[in-house]
């Protein structure tokens, strides 16, 4: 999946969970009504489940829309705590996410053996 997102313009973290059972016509709803962010703006949103454990990625690509899921067999995705409703992170940042590492807590750049 991080070749997936390569260069998008944005990077959104849906702050609350969404039920994961949604597809790309549910989430493109959400992410327009609830969050204000248009599906095809070239931005990737983020949405997750309750548990913290699984994440749903909107993109679009120019052509369509993308949605890619992840899960985490052990542990959960690091989420941001916020009033908003949706949060902007770095690419950096993204890459320790999808790690499972706490990217809030890192400044560093993501070692050269983890890169993708």
């Amino acid at each position: 999946m991080p070749e997936l997102i390569r260069d998008p313009v944005a990077i959104w973290l849906a702050v609350e969970p969404v039920d994961m059972r949604r597809g790309i016509d549910g989430l493109s709803m959400i992410a327009q009504h609830a969050l204000g962010k248009a599906p095809s703006s070239g931005a990737a949103i983020v949405f997750r489940n309750r548990r913290g454990n699984r994440i749903k990625v909107l993109l679009w690509d120019g052509t369509g829309v993308w949605l890619c899921q992840r899960r985490l067999h052990e542990g959960h995705f690091v989420w941001p705590k916020s009033t908003d409703t949706c949060f902007s992170v770095s690419f950096e940042q993204w890459q320790w996410l999808i790690a499972g590492v706490n990217w809030q807590r890192l400044s560093a750049i993501l070692p050269v053996d983890l890169q993708w």
